[in-house]
């Protein structure tokens, strides 16, 4: 039996009870929106009725319904968590916190990554307790994927999972200060696909007033299907159940079927016209905007919001390296690839080779692959808000090089990730197969990046100048 009680916070909803731990306290799946069952799966998040008596907090929640992923030899697992652990309460945020009481320390909300079909506040990467060690409350949010979340259908609304994450951000205002932390202070951030989806809350009227800053980790602004490319998956997702497209239809199918027909829809050919596929066939599903993100930040708290925004220097290593297909990629596959991505593949090419003199046939794939996924709709979004928020912008590049799979995995995408997390040290991220590689982190390099989204977080300034498109300013982490 523990000498010190756990603790207890009194939310609007009900009573919460967390652990106590050497960073400070640490409460659960708790609930921001009504679970969504049935045909709550294609409705907009409702609120969560709220609960009587103590709501255990010391477990982790369920997750959303998801695919299990598979990286070949790279151990993807402190990235993806469990997968799909049953349970349809799985619209919840988990709190670290100094303490409860006692003050109003700046608040950063989390979006976890995953293609938008998968990831839970559940991955090892998103251990907040360096962040409460260093005085921030640390809020990370679980939101639907895949069909539920982000399939267009007649008869629900659409990025349902985009409204999921507005709505943990609602609860963060009404919330959070019970807590310790302040809602007048929360930085949003992300990677990945919850990046992307940090970009368009940027663009997003409702989000206004819900937070005053951003980070933005080898996301797009540029990352959404047209509402012409989400009807032809919607088309192949109803052909796949048999049934119309509708939120009445799918209402009635249960979530495994859902994850079953996943196959049929990946790698889909969505180019229409001069529109590629910003997602380049590795996920069905992203946001449906008739507008990229990047250029409707005058929609939404863009300019009242500052953003700290980078990529990786080497995205595309992830979908080639574990895959053993860096080495083996030919001229003919990069060729092949720059046709999926741009109206003029033999630019492309000409442009990638001339900035990497010598590059192997798989690295100019990979090259391609990262700027078509991350890197331009990143450009495109980070020159769109130093335009509108004069001052207020600030970029990144992350460098550090992994060396697992036998040193080649390189600055690829999620590689960031524990640095930010200030994790870098864990054995669970090391080894041939671990994310990080065999050789141990650079000395100091978590300490600065992790220490710069906190400065960030705090007061706006990560330690650097502001990006001006006249002088384009970008601190390098590491490389």
């Amino acid at each position: 039996m523990s000498q010190q009680a756990d603790p207890i916070v009194e939310t609007p909803a009900g009573a919460v009870r967390g652990v106590r731990d050497g960073s400070g306290e640490f409460y659960r799946a708790i609930p921001y929106a009504a679970a969504p069952a049935g045909a709550g799966r294609f409705a907009p998040p409702a609120p969560h009725p709220g609960w009587s008596g103590v709501r255990d907090g010391t477990a982790p929640s369920p997750t959303a319904p998801q695919p299990a992923r598979d990286f070949g030899r790279l151990d993807m697992t402190p990235y993806f968590g469990p997968g799909w652990v049953r349970g349809e309460d799985y619209l919840t945020v988990d709190v670290r916190t100094p303490a409860a009481g006692g003050g109003r320390r700046p608040v950063m909300v989390f979006v976890h990554g995953g293609g938008f079909v998968t990831g839970s506040t559940r991955a090892a990467l998103y251990d907040g307790s360096a962040f409460a060690r260093d005085g921030v409350v640390l809020v990370t949010v679980n939101y639907r994927v895949g069909i539920p979340g982000f399939l267009d259908l007649a008869g629900a609304p659409p990025n349902r999972g985009l409204l999921d994450v507005l709505a943990a951000l609602d609860w963060v205002r009404d919330t959070i200060a019970v807590f310790g932390g302040d809602p007048g202070n929360v930085t949003l951030f992300g990677q990945s696909a919850g990046a992307t989806l940090i970009g368009a809350l940027l663009a997003t009227p409702e989000a206004k007033g819900l937070f005053r800053r951003a980070i933005v980790q080898s996301g797009s602004g540029t990352g959404a299907f047209t509402p012409e490319q989400a009807r032809r998956v919607t088309a192949a997702a109803a052909t796949a159940l048999g049934v119309p497209p509708t939120a009445g239809a799918f209402a009635e199918i249960p979530d495994e079927r859902f994850l079953e027909i996943l196959p049929a829809l990946a790698g889909m050919d969505l180019r229409i016209g001069p529109v590629t596929d910003p997602l380049v066939g590795l996920s069905p599903f992203s946001l449906v905007l008739p507008v990229q993100p990047a250029d409707a930040l005058t929609e939404g708290p863009g300019e009242e919001v500052g953003l700290l925004i980078g990529t990786n220097t080497e995205e595309g290593h992830l979908y080639l390296v574990p895959q053993g297909t860096l080495e083996s990629s030919t001229d003919d596959d990069v060729l092949a690839l720059a046709t999926k991505v741009h109206a003029d593949p033999a630019a492309v090419v000409a442009a990638h080779r001339a900035a990497r003199p010598g590059a192997s046939p798989g690295e100019l794939r990979s090259a391609v692959l990262g700027e078509a996924l991350f890197g331009a709709g990143t450009a495109r979004l980070l020159a769109a808000h130093a335009r509108l928020s004069a001052g207020r912008t600030h970029a990144y590049s992350f460098g550090h090089r992994s060396t697992a799979l036998d040193g080649r995995l390189g600055a690829t995408h999620t590689v960031e990730l524990p640095f930010v997390f200030d994790i870098a040290d864990e054995p669970w991220l090391h080894g041939d197969a671990g994310l990080l590689g065999p050789d141990p982190a650079p000395a100091g390099l978590a300490a600065r990046v992790h220490s710069a989204w906190v400065a960030f977080a705090t007061h706006g300034d990560p330690g650097w100048a502001a990006y001006d498109p006249q002088r384009p300013q970008v601190e390098v982490f590491g490389g």
